[in-house]
Protein backbone atom coordinates (compact mmCIF):
# COMPACT_ATOMS: atom_id res chain seq x y z
CA UNK A 1 0.00 0.00 0.00
CA UNK A 2 1.28 3.47 -0.89
CA UNK A 3 1.67 5.85 2.05
CA UNK A 4 -0.60 8.89 2.11
CA UNK A 5 2.34 11.32 1.97
CA UNK A 6 3.68 9.52 -1.11
CA UNK A 7 0.24 9.77 -2.78
CA UNK A 8 0.07 13.47 -1.88
CA UNK A 9 3.57 14.07 -3.28
CA UNK A 10 2.65 12.33 -6.52
CA UNK A 11 -0.58 14.35 -6.81
CA UNK A 12 1.30 17.63 -6.14
CA UNK A 13 3.93 16.72 -8.73
CA UNK A 14 1.27 15.94 -11.34
CA UNK A 15 -0.61 19.18 -10.61
CA UNK A 16 2.58 21.24 -10.75
CA UNK A 17 3.71 19.53 -13.95
CA UNK A 18 0.31 20.01 -15.63
CA UNK A 19 0.38 23.72 -14.81
CA UNK A 20 4.07 24.30 -15.58
CA UNK A 21 4.14 22.33 -18.82
CA UNK A 22 0.92 24.02 -19.92
CA UNK A 23 2.64 27.37 -19.53
CA UNK A 24 5.98 26.32 -21.01
CA UNK A 25 6.64 22.89 -22.51
CA UNK A 26 10.36 23.35 -21.86
CA UNK A 27 9.99 23.62 -18.06
CA UNK A 28 12.75 21.59 -16.40
CA UNK A 29 12.20 18.69 -14.03
CA UNK A 30 13.89 20.71 -11.25
CA UNK A 31 11.50 23.61 -11.80
CA UNK A 32 8.57 21.19 -11.57
CA UNK A 33 9.96 19.71 -8.33
CA UNK A 34 10.34 23.21 -6.85
CA UNK A 35 6.84 24.16 -7.92
CA UNK A 36 5.46 20.98 -6.33
CA UNK A 37 7.39 21.60 -3.12
CA UNK A 38 9.33 18.33 -3.33
CA UNK A 39 12.97 17.47 -3.73
CA UNK A 40 14.43 16.18 -7.00
CA UNK A 41 14.79 12.70 -5.47
CA UNK A 42 11.06 12.52 -4.77
CA UNK A 43 10.28 13.67 -8.29
CA UNK A 44 12.59 11.12 -9.92
CA UNK A 45 11.41 8.31 -7.63
CA UNK A 46 7.89 8.90 -8.92
CA UNK A 47 8.82 9.77 -12.50
CA UNK A 48 12.26 8.52 -13.56
CA UNK A 49 12.19 10.44 -16.86
CA UNK A 50 10.61 13.59 -18.23
CA UNK A 51 8.70 11.42 -20.69
CA UNK A 52 7.28 9.32 -17.84
CA UNK A 53 6.07 12.51 -16.15
CA UNK A 54 4.48 13.91 -19.32
CA UNK A 55 2.74 10.59 -19.99
CA UNK A 56 1.45 10.49 -16.40
CA UNK A 57 0.12 14.06 -16.69
CA UNK A 58 -1.68 13.12 -19.88
CA UNK A 59 -3.07 9.86 -18.44
CA UNK A 60 -4.26 11.71 -15.34
CA UNK A 61 -6.08 14.19 -17.60
CA UNK A 62 -7.74 11.39 -19.60
CA UNK A 63 -8.88 9.77 -16.35
CA UNK A 64 -10.28 13.08 -15.13
CA UNK A 65 -12.15 13.80 -18.36
CA UNK A 66 -13.60 10.32 -18.80
CA UNK A 67 -14.61 10.33 -15.14
CA UNK A 68 -16.86 13.38 -15.62
CA UNK A 69 -19.37 11.54 -17.84
CA UNK A 70 -21.67 10.18 -15.08
CA UNK A 71 -21.95 13.60 -13.40
CA UNK A 72 -22.59 15.36 -16.71
CA UNK A 73 -25.32 12.87 -17.60
CA UNK A 74 -26.81 13.34 -14.13
CA UNK A 75 -26.96 17.12 -14.62
CA UNK A 76 -27.62 17.62 -18.34
CA UNK A 77 -29.59 16.06 -21.21
CA UNK A 78 -27.33 13.73 -23.26
CA UNK A 79 -26.69 16.12 -26.17
CA UNK A 80 -25.75 18.95 -23.78
CA UNK A 81 -23.58 16.57 -21.76
CA UNK A 82 -21.84 15.45 -24.97
CA UNK A 83 -21.32 19.10 -25.95
CA UNK A 84 -19.80 20.05 -22.59
CA UNK A 85 -17.67 16.91 -22.40
CA UNK A 86 -16.37 17.31 -25.95
CA UNK A 87 -15.29 20.92 -25.37
CA UNK A 88 -13.40 19.73 -22.27
CA UNK A 89 -11.77 17.01 -24.37
CA UNK A 90 -10.82 19.58 -27.03
CA UNK A 91 -9.05 21.71 -24.40
CA UNK A 92 -7.22 18.66 -23.07
CA UNK A 93 -6.13 17.67 -26.57
CA UNK A 94 -4.83 21.17 -27.18
CA UNK A 95 -2.81 20.94 -23.95
CA UNK A 96 -1.61 17.46 -24.95
CA UNK A 97 -0.39 18.87 -28.24
CA UNK A 98 1.75 21.34 -26.30
CA UNK A 99 3.02 18.60 -24.00
CA UNK A 100 3.62 16.31 -26.94
CA UNK A 101 6.56 18.31 -28.21
CA UNK A 102 8.56 16.78 -25.36
CA UNK A 103 7.70 13.21 -26.37
CA UNK A 104 9.26 10.68 -28.70
CA UNK A 105 7.15 9.16 -31.49
CA UNK A 106 6.86 5.89 -29.51
CA UNK A 107 5.58 7.80 -26.46
CA UNK A 108 3.01 9.56 -28.66
CA UNK A 109 1.88 6.14 -29.86
CA UNK A 110 1.68 4.81 -26.30
CA UNK A 111 -0.32 7.87 -25.23
CA UNK A 112 -2.81 7.38 -28.05
CA UNK A 113 -3.18 3.66 -27.37
CA UNK A 114 -3.68 4.17 -23.62
CA UNK A 115 -6.31 6.86 -24.04
CA UNK A 116 -8.31 5.41 -26.95
CA UNK A 117 -10.25 2.79 -24.95
CA UNK A 118 -11.31 5.05 -22.07
CA UNK A 119 -12.27 7.88 -24.44
CA UNK A 120 -14.32 5.55 -26.66
CA UNK A 121 -16.02 4.14 -23.55
CA UNK A 122 -16.94 7.67 -22.41
CA UNK A 123 -18.28 8.60 -25.85
CA UNK A 124 -20.26 5.36 -25.98
CA UNK A 125 -21.87 6.15 -22.63
CA UNK A 126 -22.84 9.63 -23.81
CA UNK A 127 -24.17 8.43 -27.18
CA UNK A 128 -26.08 5.53 -25.60
CA UNK A 129 -27.82 7.91 -23.19
CA UNK A 130 -28.91 10.03 -26.15
CA UNK A 131 -30.03 7.02 -28.14
CA UNK A 132 -32.04 5.85 -25.14
CA UNK A 133 -33.87 9.16 -24.72
CA UNK A 134 -34.32 9.58 -28.49
CA UNK A 135 -32.16 12.70 -28.87
CA UNK A 136 -29.28 11.00 -30.73
CA UNK A 137 -29.45 8.96 -33.93
CA UNK A 138 -29.34 5.22 -33.36
CA UNK A 139 -26.63 4.81 -36.00
CA UNK A 140 -24.17 7.18 -34.26
CA UNK A 141 -20.84 5.41 -33.69
CA UNK A 142 -18.28 6.42 -31.03
CA UNK A 143 -15.31 5.96 -33.36
CA UNK A 144 -16.91 8.18 -36.01
CA UNK A 145 -17.62 10.86 -33.41
CA UNK A 146 -14.04 10.75 -32.11
CA UNK A 147 -12.63 11.03 -35.61
CA UNK A 148 -14.89 13.97 -36.47
CA UNK A 149 -14.07 15.79 -33.26
CA UNK A 150 -10.34 15.25 -33.82
CA UNK A 151 -10.47 18.29 -36.10
CA UNK A 152 -11.79 20.47 -33.28
CA UNK A 153 -8.62 20.63 -31.22
CA UNK A 154 -6.67 21.52 -34.35
CA UNK A 155 -9.02 24.41 -35.17
CA UNK A 156 -7.24 27.68 -34.53
CA UNK A 157 -8.16 29.13 -31.15
CA UNK A 158 -7.13 32.63 -32.18
CA UNK A 159 -8.45 35.16 -32.98
CA UNK A 160 -11.72 33.27 -32.45
CA UNK A 161 -12.09 29.67 -31.27
CA UNK A 162 -13.93 27.88 -34.08
CA UNK A 163 -14.29 24.61 -32.13
CA UNK A 164 -17.66 25.42 -30.48
CA UNK A 165 -19.21 26.37 -33.84
CA UNK A 166 -17.79 23.29 -35.54
CA UNK A 167 -18.99 21.08 -32.67
CA UNK A 168 -22.51 22.51 -33.05
CA UNK A 169 -22.49 21.32 -36.67
CA UNK A 170 -21.36 17.84 -35.65
CA UNK A 171 -23.99 17.62 -32.91
CA UNK A 172 -26.71 18.77 -35.31
CA UNK A 173 -25.78 15.78 -37.47
CA UNK A 174 -26.22 13.47 -34.46
CA UNK A 175 -29.73 14.62 -33.66
CA UNK A 176 -32.33 11.90 -34.08
CA UNK A 177 -34.73 14.34 -35.73
CA UNK A 178 -32.90 17.32 -37.22
CA UNK A 179 -34.68 20.57 -36.52
CA UNK A 180 -35.33 22.43 -39.74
Amino acid sequence: MVRSDARENRARILAAAREALGEDGATSMNQIAQRAGVGPGTLYRNFPTREALVLAVYQDEVTRITGTVPDLLGELPPLEALHTWTLDLVEAMRRKHGLGEALSPSAHQAMSEQSYGPVITAITELLDAGKKDGSIRVDAEPGDFLQLTGALWRAAAVPEDRAPRMLALILDGLRAQPQR
